[in-house]
């Protein structure tokens, strides 16, 4: 336990990981604000997930692109419920496995199997960009999909490469906590009630704008993120806060896009911010 966030107030707009990012920030002495965000649910129709796991299984793609760990996580899910499990591991273990960040490398460790192939930055750009080098002419590849952007350019650049894509989406985005809650931290933040926000995903910042908007709290929005220090976990979050307009004051270095040294580059700012 230490003290570099002694009187410091952090916004915590985490879900999945909402404890472990609040202990980091605590064991530092700030004061968290812990607001989640956006729940993450099974697609709520089973039904083209299972068709697609049952065609990988049965026809084994050539190869493998997983966008997210928690998507893999979700399709080894499905799997288990229809007694598919072994089966779809032993058919990823024929293909080459392409993994866009640190997170699927990580789930894909959790079953005892390795990424083939890494995108250098973990946006789809970066997947595309790692895709280019090799000759795709007739492979077939599997594509694991998340919610949000990126899914349509991917896709056409596969088929522009020759390939035959097969996606799938295993899971969907939902609101967590309530519309109030939102425009309450809004608020705090406008009026200079809270030292820094450390956003750990795109769509907690969309909800964030989305909320504002709809509630006429746009400018304090604005105002409230101006004035204090933000933190983005790596590029794809940070290029969501640019497009609102949004300046971020933190992200971990040497593309070391994890919570430890988020909360650690967010300490060092806030020190520096104290010092001046």
């Amino acid at each position: 336990m230490t003290d570099e966030l002694r009187g410091r107030r952090v916004v915590v707009p985490e879900t999945r990981a909402l404890g472990q990012l609040v202990r980091m920030l605590e064991e530092l002495g700030a004061d968290t604000v812990p607001c989640p965000m956006i729940a993450i649910r099974d697609a709520p129709d089973a039904a083209p997930v299972e068709a697609w796991l049952r065609r990988f299984v049965d026809r084994t793609c050539d190869d493998l692109v997983l966008m997210t760990g928690e998507g893999l996580r979700r399709l080894l899910g499905f799997a288990r419920r229809i007694d598919l499990d072994s089966a779809f591991i032993d058919a990823m273990r024929l293909a080459r496995k392409i993994t866009r960040g640190p997170k699927p490398v990580r789930a894909l460790r959790e079953i005892g199997l390795a990424a083939d192939v890494a995108a250098d930055e973990p946006t789809t750009e970066g997947v595309i960009a790692v895709l280019e080098r090799h000759d795709l002419t007739r492979r077939r590849v599997g594509v694991q999909l998340y919610p949000g952007k990126g899914n349509e350019r991917l896709l056409k650049f596969l088929k522009g490469a020759g390939a035959q894509g097969d996606s799938v989406l295993p899971y969907v985005y939902a609101s967590e906590v309530d519309d109030t809650r939102v425009i309450a931290i809004i608020a705090e933040m406008a009026a200079g009630r809270i030292d820094a926000i450390a956003f750990t995903s795109a769509p907690q910042v969309r909800r964030f704008r989305d909320v504002g908007r709809t509630f006429g709290q746009e400018a304090e929005l604005r105002q409230g993120l101006e004035r204090i220090v933000v933190a983005a976990v790596g590029p794809i979050v940070a290029a969501e806060l640019n497009a609102i307009g949004v300046q971020v004051n933190v992200t971990p270095r040497d593309n070391k896009f994890f919570m430890k040294p988020l909360v650690r580059e967010l300490a060092a700012a806030l020190k520096e911010k104290r010092k001046g």
